[in-house]
């Protein structure tokens, strides 16, 4: 706000007696009145202190220049968990993403000019469900974190009841989103504690607060690679209180870990994006999103593209939207979310990746994974003044590293002075001085000797 700046020869309506024909177009006397419905005490009353404007070729330069104080891979080793992972991705599933078939399709309103990406989508949800062993999934949500906040709203709507259980063991990030998804519709979050040994889910703590629960959420690895060896008895103690069962997962971890739709999970969400997406800071993901109860489906928030046949001649085949219950498309009281553009072209990424794979290359993807980060444990263990894995819980992927003495933030900090980057922080109320690091199949044996030898020197 402010005095409009001096015409700049890249930037449109500066000039002073254009902003003041336009301000008499539409009946104000000022920049500042046009905003006068921001209030005073938010205003920046002020310039912003910015540069003159400079030569294209300038602020190329200097935007580079800023850009290289950021530390990545691979100039940078990567060993951060907690949400965001390193995978090797085959050069053809940028290929494919690129084409204009799919990244000129936007999604899909007009489902009938639209075949070819309803088709990749209706690949996807079908991929999704064998590798989850669900009914019918979604395409798509915008990440992990808003599809479990969807989950729980939805378990809420369907049970009718207003206590929501979440496992302490849940990426504290995402447990934030649930409840900004929940707590406006008076929904109650109650924790549920994890075993401080074995990183797994307390099932007497589950026990006591089970009854009058609309659902349980609980990620399977959880936030400190664990994998739940119990899930299919927390399932059993969550039915038997008339209450559904959320798992979130990473889907790579199912290359060895059960499917949870064969241990009694109702819903399933997950992050999509080791499964062909870059690490991008902020996105696009993936969020994942299954039911195993067709019922559920009605409930269920984005879209469900489904294949259909023409009634006259049945070899004739198509693709349709057949669900889309949001609010764009139905009243808004019968909406069950508001997912409008999402990025569903992060969804034919990750149908391209499984397809590429197969099950044989799925299964020796996961070998190698945690093949690596057991071997990388072992290592730093090994390290004076280490403990890991911190929990005895069986780990995929993921694993906590704790320290004795040095404070985790000031490790985290000298490790990424050299340019490795380990432990993503724990927050102070877990009590655990680490924290979570991830290996996986892009680490070599090189790699984690550099991470042992960083490590000692940063303690």
């Amino acid at each position: 706000m402010g005095q409009p700046q001096s015409r700049h020869p890249l930037l449109p309506n500066l000039d002073e007696a254009l902003v003041a024909k336009m301000l008499s177009k539409i009946g104000a006397k000022s920049i500042d009145e046009l905003f006068s419905d921001i209030p005073p005490g938010v205003r920046l009353g002020r310039a912003l202190k910015v540069p003159e404007g400079g030569s294209e070729y300038s602020v190329r330069r200097d935007v580079q220049n800023r850009l290289s104080a950021n530390k990545t891979p691979p100039g940078s080793l990567c060993f951060l968990g907690g949400g965001v992972w390193p995978h090797y991705i085959p050069a053809v599933v940028e290929s494919i993403m690129s084409r204009n078939e799919f990244y000129t399709a936007y999604t899909p309103y007009q489902a009938e000019i639209s075949q070819g990406i309803l088709q990749a989508l209706f690949e996807y949800q079908s991929l999704m469900c064998d590798l989850l062993g669900m009914e019918a999934c979604n395409s798509s949500m915008y990440d992990w974190a808003s599809a479990a906040g969807e989950a729980v709203r939805m378990a809420a709507r369907v049970t009718g009841r207003k206590k929501v259980l979440v496992a302490e063991s849940t990426s504290p990030r995402r447990l934030a989103v649930i409840r900004t998804y929940s707590e406006a519709m008076g929904v109650e979050i109650v924790p549920v504690s994890f075993d401080r040994s074995t990183g797994t889910l307390d099932s007497s703590d589950l026990v006591k607060k089970a009854p009058d629960s609309a659902c349980l959420y609980i990620e399977n690895p959880n936030y400190f690679g664990v994998i739940e060896e119990e899930s299919e008895r927390v399932a059993s103690l969550v039915k038997a209180s008339g209450g559904l069962t959320i798992v979130g997962v990473d889907p790579i971890s199912l290359s060895l870990v059960r499917e949870p739709g064969s241990y009694g999970a109702d819903i399933v969400v997950g992050e999509g994006q080791p499964l062909g997406i870059p690490m991008n800071y902020g996105g696009p993901h993936l969020g994942i999103f299954a039911v195993k109860d067709l019922k559920l489906a009605r409930s269920m928030p984005g879209r469900l593209i489904g294949l259909t046949s023409s009634v006259a001649d049945p070899a004739r085949k198509a693709f349709a939207m057949v669900l889309q219950a949001r609010e764009q498309h139905i009243r808004r009281e019968g909406a069950t979310s508001n997912v409008c553009t999402n990025q569903s072209l992060m969804a034919v990424a990750a149908a391209c990746y499984l397809s590429l794979l197969g099950k044989e290359g799925f299964r020796s993807l996961g070998e190698a994974v945690i093949a690596n980060s057991h071997y990388a444990s072992r290592r730093l263990s090994k390290v004076k003044g280490v403990s890991s894995p911190h929990f005895s819980g069986s780990f995929f992927k993921e694993f906590v590293v704790s320290y004795e003495k040095a404070r985790a933030p000031a490790v985290h900090e000298r490790l990424a002075k050299a340019n490795v980057l380990a432990g993503y922080p724990l927050e102070p109320a877990t009590g655990i001085n680490g924290g979570v690091y991830c290996v996986t199949e892009v680490h070599t044996r090189e790699d984690i000797e550099r991470l042992s030898s960083a490590l000692e020197g940063a303690l």
